[in-house]
């Protein structure tokens, strides 16, 4: 329960004020099927945090279990930080648009989604819960319960929540989790 309950309260916190939440913004104002894009946004996550959750266990495979735990742990500590530097969307692809409300989701969303804090705390979360199902789950369950709102309200405007604070309350729970790591 751990690997899933951290999984998804981290990613959930962490995706608030995100690129890729700014694109589910985006993508709810330019197309009217709501539903299409929340499908698009679960099934690119579910691949997207598979393969990254899939990674973490790999590499934490060859590693020797006392140095795993102090990378974890120094990457919990360098996703604290990352989260305090606000995202901003990237160049809005019109190409995508033809593809319809779930053929752009998809795609934009898979590829905003790679390299991101939460694409990267699913690969450190996998390497500390060893228990890939479950952070996977976490962290897409962590991705919908963000960006779906979003979706649904179309409009909302991000500028009504304390960004700050939120990205502070975010850095404090990854750092949290780091020092855990070392501790246990």
């Amino acid at each position: 329960m751990d690997a899933l309950l951290t999984s998804t309260f981290s990613v959930a916190i962490a995706e608030i004020g995100d690129k890729t939440q700014l694109l589910a913004l985006l993508l709810a104002v330019r197309f009217s099927n709501k539903s299409a894009i929340i499908s698009a946004i679960l099934l690119a996550t579910l691949i997207n945090h598979f393969i990254a959750a899939y990674l973490g266990q790999w590499a934490i495979g060859w590693l020797d279990p006392q140095w795993s735990r102090y990378i974890v742990a120094t990457s919990f500590f360098a996703i604290a930080l990352w989260v305090l530097i606000p995202d901003k969307i990237d160049d809005d692809d019109h190409r995508f648009y033809k593809l319809g409300a779930f053929g752009a989701t998809f795609i934009l969303f898979f590829i905003a989604e790679i390299g991101d804090k939460t694409q990267i705390a699913t690969v450190v979360l996998a390497a500390k819960y060893q228990s890939l199902t479950w952070v996977v789950i976490g962290t897409t369950l962590g991705m919908l319960i963000a960006n779906v709102p979003v979706v649904l309200a179309g409009h909302f405007s991000a500028n009504k929540l304390p960004m700050a604070l939120i990205h502070r309350g975010c850095a404090l729970i990854f750092a949290l989790l780091g020092v855990a790591t070392l501790m246990w």
